[in-house]
């Protein structure tokens, strides 16, 4: 494992190096979406585009459960490789693998049978619902393939690995991008499935992905495998499961918080008809690349801090926070530069020839694009403190920012502002989120808390630093 160290040399080298592939990953599974979106947007119609926006927003909903236990065991793993534990690494990773499974089981089936009713009271609209049924129903399906899938690849990054994701990466959107064509349209022998063939594509895909990295990690002898004599490890271990839930319920309600701010102003959106719906799509699709810098270097920055907290190195906690909050301003930053430059070409490529949507796109752009700059921030500063289990604060500020703030700036003056105010509460909301981050990262507890060990083992114990 000494190869995959994130405690010793420099920290902006080894930052950087760590989160590029996280980086690239995130490009790439952004770009399957964005070219899932042009294959529905352009050849099926704003009504198709209207229908992924609305299940998208779903999906991201109930992700957060899965979110939140792949980060705890990440972090976990992450905590006692740094320690130099990895007995009791393999012992998180196989406990939170059966544990992750069961989870990701119960909502592809509560999610399959209570799709439509949900997607009703978010009031998609009614030439939209079907497909958009349809296509959420089929992603369902997929929900194993897709969450262990994510699972393993958290893991990995928790060991210190983000190459071998990234590789595999590569395998699951390139199947992806192929198959979406071939399955919508009916190409060959294969029969025309419209909407719900981009959803078939991406199922087919992750699950030939999370097939291949299996092989790949035994074959290599992984040395965080799960071996024939250590079946065992797979039980459902009471200590593993109790820090799982007690720490990455929290987590996991941070993208659910998320998701949920995604729903409420999606439905806010759907009140104003179907063109300006996709709108809210088309930009959603080029947010997405906005967003990768800032998520990319937050799950960098929790992999790389536990390991130093597991290695008792607060120097390199405090350095790790610096140089995160740096790349992210300034990648996001030049990003955002380059979308507003470029916003008609960029949104063009998710909307019809003339379609009217185009010039709404690139008025709501304008507004929210630079709000992921501060937003990106506190994502960075959140992923530090989340090194040592700090995982309710993080979770209390963005419940704030975008459910005390977000949501009820819009509602309160939609009937003035009609949609600006939805895009205005973007950039208010964000402000109140980094500001609250960087008070609780400067003067907060989070240097004193501790992740628990599984039976059988000490905690690892966070020390006080000064910063």
């Amino acid at each position: 494992m000494q190869r995959h160290s994130l405690t010793e040399g420099s920290i902006s080298r080894g930052l950087l190096l760590f989160a590029l592939p996280i980086v690239y990953g995130n490009v790439l599974q952004t770009l399957n979406a964005s070219v899932n979106a042009f294959w529905v947007g352009r050849f099926l119609g704003e009504a198709a585009l209207t229908a992924t926006s609305n299940a998208t927003a779903l999906l991201f909903l109930l992700l957060g459960s899965m979110f939140g236990v792949s980060m705890a065991s990440s972090i976990l793993v992450s905590v006692y490789l740094g320690g130099k534990r990895l007995v009791d690494a393999k012992r998180v990773v196989g406990a939170s693998a059966t544990f992750f499974f069961i989870l990701s089981m119960i909502t592809a089936v509560a999610g399959a049978i209570y799709c439509e009713p949900i997607l009703m009271a978010m009031k998609t609209p009614p030439d939209s619902l079907s497909l958009a049924v349809a296509y959420t129903r089929v992603i369902f399906y997929g929900f194993p393939f897709n969450y262990m899938y994510a699972f393993i690849m958290s893991v990995l990054r928790g060991a210190g690995d983000s190459r071998t994701p990234l590789r595999f990466l590569l395998l699951s959107v390139a199947l992806d991008i192929v198959l979406n064509p071939v399955l919508i349209f009916g190409l060959g022998p294969f029969p025309r499935l419209g909407i719900a063939g981009s959803g078939y594509a991406t199922l087919v895909a992750q699950g030939v992905a999370l097939a291949a990295l299996l092989i790949h990690l035994y074959r290599t002898q992984h040395p965080l495998r799960i071996g024939g004599h250590e079946l065992a490890l797979l039980k459902l271990d009471l200590s593993v499961v109790r820090t799982l839930v007690v720490k990455g319920v929290p987590m996991g309600l941070q993208l659910f918080v998320i998701s949920m701010s995604g729903v409420l102003m999606i439905t806010l959106v759907n009140r104003f008809g179907t063109d300006t719906t996709a709108a809210f799509g088309a930009t959603f699709q080029i947010w997405q690349y906005v967003q990768m810098p800032a998520f990319a270097l937050g799950m960098a920055v929790s992999s790389m801090a536990a390991q130093n907290v597991g290695a008792q190195k607060w120097d390199r906690v405090r350095a790790v926070a610096r140089s995160g909050v740096l790349f992210s301003a300034l990648l996001t930053g030049s990003i955002v530069v380059l979308i507003e430059v470029f916003s008609r070409q960029a949104l063009g490529l998710f909307l019809p020839a003339g379609s009217v949507a185009l010039a709404t796109a690139m008025h709501l752009n304008l507004i929210i694009a630079w709000s992921f700059i501060p937003l990106g921030i506190s994502m960075v500063l959140f992923g530090v403190v989340r090194a040592t289990g700090a995982v309710l604060p993080p979770l209390v500020i963005l419940a704030a920012s975008l459910l005390g703030v977000r949501f009820p700036v819009a509602l309160g003056l939609l009937d003035t502002w009609q949609a600006d105010a939805i895009w205005w509460s973007f950039p208010i909301s964000s402000g109140v989120a980094v500001v609250l981050a960087v008070i609780y990262y400067k003067y907060g507890n989070w240097r004193s808390l501790r992740m628990h060990a599984p039976a059988g083992s000490s905690p690892i114990s966070a020390t006080p630093g000064v910063d």
